[in-house]
C-alpha cells in the first residue's frame, strides 16, 4: 500500500487525487498505529504473564502447605490460623486499625474514621517514614562516601567513627530517638536512617573502591581533572551497585519502622502488630503481615521498574544467566 501511494503521488497533481492520497495516507497511517499499539500491548502481556503466573503459584504453593497443616490437625487454628481465616475475617480485622486514642492525638479528630479509611490512613503513614528515612539515608550515605574518598582529611576524621557505629544495633538507637524527638514521625523516621546510613556509607566506599581502573586511566589520558573523574566517571559506574543497595535497604527500612511503630514511638502497621500481641488476635498479626508483604513487594517491583529505565544500559543479570 507504500508503494502505491508513492507512485500515486508521482503523478500529476490534481485537486481530486490530491484529496484521494490525503484519505488513503490518513487511512494508511491510522490503521498502522493500531497494528503497532495492539503489538506492543500484546508483547508486554505475553512479558507480564508468566511472571504473575508463576507468582500467583509461588504464593498458592506456600498457602496450600499451610492449609494442609491445619487440614492435617498439625497447626492450631487459634495460634496459627490458616490463610482461609484471617483473610476471611477482613472486614473484623479492619476495626483494629481505628482507635480513638490514636486519631485524637495531634489529629483535631472527635471522632475516628471508618475502618477502611483507618487501613489506608496507616498504611500511608507507615509507607511515608520509610521512604522519608530512605531517601534522606540514601542522600547522606552517598554524598558522605564519596566525600570520604574524594577528601583525604575526611576520610581519616570519618571513616573510623562509621566503622564504630556500623555494627550498633537499631534498637540501641530508640531510647536515643525518644529522647530527642519524643513521640511522632520524627523518631521513627530518624530510626530508618541511623539503620540505613553506616551501612550505607561502608557500601558506597566499597563500591567506588571496585570502579575498574581502566575507566579512571582513559579519563586521566583525555586530561579529566579529579572533580570530572568522580562525577562523570565513578558516580555512574557505581550507580547499577547503588541502586541493588537502595533495594535491600528498602527492606531494612521496613524491619526498622515496624520495631519503631512497635515500641510506641507512632501509629502504624507496627503498633497494629503490637495490638494484636497484646490482644491475643493471631488473625490480627497476620493479616497485618500479608498486608506488609504486599507492601514491600509493591515497591520493590516499582524499585526495580525505575532501576531499569535510569540504568538502561546495564544488562540484567538473569537473562544473562539464561543464556549460557
Amino acid at each position: 500500500m507504500a508503494l502505491k501511494e508513492t507512485l500515486i503521488l508521482r503523478r500529476p497533481r490534481s485537486g481530486r487525487l490530491e484529496g484521494r492520497t490525503t484519505s488513503i495516507r490518513r487511512r494508511f497511517d491510522g490503521s498502522a498505529y493500531a497494528g503497532w499499539f495492539s503489538v506492543q500491548v500484546w508483547s508486554a502481556i505475553c512479558r507480564v504473564a508468566p511472571r504473575l503466573l508463576w507468582t500467583a503459584a509461588s504464593l498458592g504453593l506456600f498457602a496450600g502447605i499451610w492449609e494442609a497443616c491445619w487440614a492435617l490437625g498439625w497447626a492450631d487454628p487459634k495460634l496459627l490460623p490458616p490463610p482461609h481465616i484471617f483473610l476471611g475475617a477482613i472486614v473484623d480485622q479492619a476495626k483494629f486499625f481505628n482507635t480513638v486514642s490514636r486519631w485524637q492525638v495531634g489529629s483535631g479528630q472527635i471522632e475516628p474514621p471508618p475502618p477502611a479509611l483507618a487501613v489506608v490512613y496507616t498504611v500511608l503513614a507507615t509507607t511515608g517514614r520509610v521512604f522519608a528515612g530512605l531517601v534522606i539515608a540514601a542522600s547522606l550515605a552517598i554524598s558522605t562516601g564519596v566525600a570520604i574518598r574524594y577528601f583525604k582529611l575526611l576520610e581519616r576524621l570519618m571513616l573510623p567513627t562509621v566503622n564504630l557505629l556500623a555494627p550498633v544495633s537499631p534498637i540501641a538507637w530508640l531510647p536515643v530517638a525518644i529522647f530527642l524527638f519524643g513521640i511522632g514521625n520524627k523518631p521513627a523516621i530518624f530510626m530508618v536512617v541511623i539503620a540505613l546510613l553506616f551501612h550505607m556509607v561502608l557500601s558506597t566506599i566499597a563500591q567506588i573502591d571496585h570502579v575498574n581502573r581502566n575507566f579512571i586511566n582513559v579519563a586521566r589520558t583525555m586530561g579529566a581533572t579529579k572533580r570530572q573523574i568522580y562525577f562523570r566517571v565513578i558516580i555512574p559506574a557505581i550507580l547499577p551497585q547503588l541502586f541493588v543497595v537502595l533495594r535491600f535497604n528498602l527492606f531494612g527500612a521496613w524491619m526498622v519502622v515496624l520495631v519503631a511503630e512497635a515500641t510506641g514511638v507512632g501509629y502504624g502497621l507496627g503498633q497494629v502488630i503490637m495490638l494484636g500481641r497484646n490482644t491475643f488476635n493471631p488473625s490480627l498479626v497476620f493479616f497485618t503481615i500479608v498486608l506488609i508483604g504486599v507492601l514491600g513487594y509493591s515497591f520493590d517491583w516499582l524499585m526495580r521498574l525505575v532501576q531499569r529505565k535510569v540504568l538502561y544500559w546495564v544488562p540484567q543479570g538473569v537473562e544473562t544467566l539464561r543464556g549460557l
